[in-house]
């Protein structure tokens, strides 16, 4: 569904802690996952965002091709590296348990 200019609107999205920014981006049809965050200014205003290695997605799945052409009214989100991998944190959880069980 394009407007009478021709264009669609995406929301992109993207989150910190501390402050959280989504903004309407209008493209034309046939834009890219990555040509939207490009046109966003997101890039600008948090400059911490390698958007090569970034992780997108559209309303909360993971969508690795970054070249994905997005629709009308997509919500795309770029999310932010976890610290620590919860699966990691887990084994060392449950290692620790382990070692920590075994010298009593």
């Amino acid at each position: 569904m394009t407007d009478d200019d021709g264009l669609i609107t995406v929301e992109v999205v993207y989150a910190k802690p501390d402050e959280q920014c989504l903004l309407e981006v209008r493209v034309l049809p046939g834009t890219t996952m990555i040509e939207a965050v490009r046109r966003s200014g997101l890039l600008e205003r948090f400059p911490e965002i390698e958007l090569d290695e970034a992780v997108m997605g559209i309303f909360g799945r993971v969508v690795r091709n970054p070249l994905h052409v997005v629709h009308p009214f997509d919500r795309v989100e770029i999310y932010r590296p976890l610290p620590n991998d919860p699966k990691t944190l887990r084994a060392e959880r449950a290692r620790a348990q382990k070692e920590g069980g075994a010298d009593e």
